[in-house]
């Protein structure tokens, strides 16, 4: 890398750690806790970079990026906040910085993104549009990998025209996330319509629902549970639609892929749905984010009238440990009724043992998030009718459990930063063990550093 980098964070940690491997990397650095220090370097014309915090002493990062942007309209502003919502995401978006990242970051996926800032000159940006202010009732809340890759693909998509279908397993927040995508859009102030099956019942309901949405935003709810003769009226209404129509939005937590494939959802609907496809990830895929969650949901009860309360280590312990089968809505509704039934102040295990022990044996919906066990079965199922009736070649023993084997040590490696002595006490086989399968099945081993 070549240039001067300019690093304004309130963490003397962080300054340091960005400075050493900035300048290891060959970058002159300077680096400060003050916004009005990072303002004066800018409108000297210093840096080719700047790496700024939003949360800071003296100011907003967020609310400084438009000066930046006024003053050297050609200088890239990557964000780096511990505020890890959707609004975050998509007020630096909207804000025009290059990128933005959320603590804790990974070093050397930040070092990527800044060499490529400096490599590639930015085009002029927009003058930055007005952002709502964050809705408390949005629990779009997140610092997992999985929720920040959504949170920018979300920023991206969201003054755009595509069709957009979010899909993701009930109380997920798919619902949460379209609502998000036109209250930050350009047509946040036009109508935001929920079709509902009484739209379709007749052929007048088509037109009477673009006369209520006009050029806002309408949502198909649970798409998968349009009838035939529903989803024939949609493909109807969509192909007369023009320039100036609503944007179309979907959501499902069936897989619509798979029912396309059955007969049982139409092609053509389906790709007129599927513009750009979100995934949702479930709560047992984000573990990290049940505590955000957690102190959200106890916070909002709070504000509420509720009495005030917290949850003991122990408790939050066995939060974390608990599978969610009904995802954020079945934690929100959980931590409702610890608040109103506990005793005191602090939400103990017990108390948490006593709900969690009445919760209903849900299981997820078929398809995504479904159980390893039925997941890996309907995989073989499709495995063995794809060959017809003709058995599949020898030696699918050691074939599947290679298939099995090498993503479970590549995630396993990812989450313990590529330490191979923690990875073998998660994984529960001898060090030597985890050797010989690296060597096996060709895992190239990275050793990697998270910054807190």
């Amino acid at each position: 890398m070549d240039g001067t980098v300019l690093v304004a964070d309130d963490d003397r940690t962080i300054r340091t750690v960005l400075t050493q491997a900035l300048t290891r990397a060959g970058c002159k650095v300077h680096a400060t806790a003050s916004l009005v220090t990072l303002m004066r370097w800018v409108e000297e014309g210093k840096g080719d970079l700047v790496i700024s915090d939003v949360m800071m002493p003296d100011g907003n990062g967020l609310e400084t990026l438009p000066k930046i942007t006024a003053e050297r309209p050609g200088l890239p502003v990557i964000i780096i906040s511990a505020q890890n919502t959707i609004v975050t995401a998509i007020q630096a978006t909207e804000k025009d910085a290059y990128d933005y990242l959320p603590k804790p970051f990974d070093l050397p996926d930040l070092m990527k993104r800044a060499a490529r800032a400096l490599e590639i000159k930015r085009r002029l940006p927009p003058a930055p549009s007005r952002v709502p202010a964050a809705d408390d009732a949005l629990p779009l809340v997140g610092r997992a990998a999985n929720m920040q890759a959504l949170y920018r693909l979300v920023a991206r998509v969201m003054n755009t025209d595509l069709a957009v279908l979010i899909t993701g397993e009930s109380g997920t927040g798919k619902s949460l996330i379209a609502r998000a995508i036109h209250d930050f859009s350009d047509r946040r102030n036009q109508p935001f319509v929920v079709a509902s099956a009484a739209d379709f019942e007749d052929a007048d309901g088509p037109a009477q629902l673009l006369a209520r949405a006009r050029d806002g935003a309408i949502l198909f709810d649970e798409a998968g549970d349009l009838s035939d003769a529903a989803q024939a009226r949609v493909v109807r209404m969509l192909d007369g639609l023009g320039p100036d129509g609503p944007r179309i939005l979907a959501t499902s937590q069936a897989d619509l892929a798979e029912r396309m494939e059955a007969g049982s959802f139409r092609q053509d609907l389906y790709y007129r749905f599927g513009g750009v496809v979100l995934a949702v990830p479930p709560l047992r895929e984000r573990v990290e984010d049940v505590a955000l969650l957690a102190d959200h949901f106890l916070a909002r009860a709070e504000r509420d009238g509720l009495a005030p309360r917290r949850l003991a280590d122990a408790a939050l312990d066995m939060i974390r440990a608990y599978t969610w089968p009904g995802n954020v809505r079945q934690l929100e509704n959980t931590l409702r009724r610890l608040v109103v039934t506990s005793a005191g102040e602090v939400i103990g295990a017990p108390e948490v043992e006593a709900v969690l022990g009445n919760q209903p044996a849900t299981r997820p919906a078929h398809g995504e998030g479904e159980g390893l066990s039925a997941s890996v079965a309907r995989h073989l199922k499709r495995y063995f009718d794809l060959h017809g009736g003709v058995l599949p070649p020898p030696g699918l023993y050691p074939r599947i459990l290679r298939e099995v084997e090498t993503p479970l040590i590549e995630i396993a490696l990812d989450a313990t930063g590529g330490n191979q002595a923690k990875c073998a006490e998660l994984l529960g086989i001898n060090r030597n063990t985890l050797r010989k399968k690296l060597t096996e099945l060709d895992i190239r081993v990275t050793r990697r550093r998270k910054l807190m």
